[in-house]
């Protein structure tokens, strides 16, 4: 089965990198996309907001920089815990859009 998501958008909130209680380094953010996409022949202005987070190595190594951003990034989405059902975009790639 497919899971991929590949998301250009804007970090508009980094929270503090953390570690679970194994030792695992975890960057929590909030992204915004905004763009113009055409469905069923139709332009249509698209807005989200998604919950994502950065684990491992690639925590450590950007956080703090990530906030205020505009990122090109790609991962998978899984529901936040066992009891929340809510989407979060595990991100396995981060890098900076420039311009």
């Amino acid at each position: 089965m497919q899971n991929r998501l590949e998301l250009t958008a804007t970090v508009e909130r980094e929270d503090s990198l953390r570690y679970t209680p194994a030792g695992l380094p975890v960057l929590e953010m909030w992204l915004r996309h905004q763009s113009r996409q055409s469905a069923a022949n139709l332009e249509r202005d698209v807005v989200c907001e998604i919950q994502a987070v950065l684990l491992g190595d690639a925590a450590k190594k950007f956080a703090g920089r990530l906030a205020g951003n505009t990122v090109q990034c790609a991962g998978f989405l899984s529901q936040r815990s066992l009891r929340n059902p809510r989407l979060v975009l595990h991100i396995e790639y981060v890098e900076f859009v420039k311009g």
